[in-house]
């Protein structure tokens, strides 16, 4: 498995509650993505970052999403361009499931 930690500035300081509504803007698009394990979008408790982490079945998944068409969208919704880092991850505990993953 891979984790992607892609991550934005943004152009002004939001809040919580308005991450939330642009975060749920976009979130039916990644429901059912080939490969896409889960999502966490994140804001930094500043508000000047955004971002989301990414949990993909390889990377061949991963890199299927991250495109330059993808990176254009992230730069016309939050007004900069992503940071992408990507983190081996071979075993996950998922405490709400109550199982550990570790996909071959």
């Amino acid at each position: 498995m891979i984790t992607v930690i892609a991550e934005f500035k943004l152009p002004h300081s939001i809040s919580s509650h308005t991450a939330q509504k642009i975060f749920l803007g976009t979130a039916s698009k990644y429901r059912g993505m080939p490969g896409l394990i889960r999502k966490y979008y994140f804001l930094t408790p500043d508000g000047k970052k955004a971002g989301g982490i990414y949990l993909w079945k390889s990377q061949e998944d991963a890199d299927r999403l991250y495109t330059d068409e993808w990176k254009a969208f992230v730069y016309s919704k939050y007004g900069s361009y992503p940071t992408l880092t990507y983190l081996d991850t071979p075993v996950v505990v998922d405490n709400v499931l109550d199982e550990i993953i570790s996909v071959p």
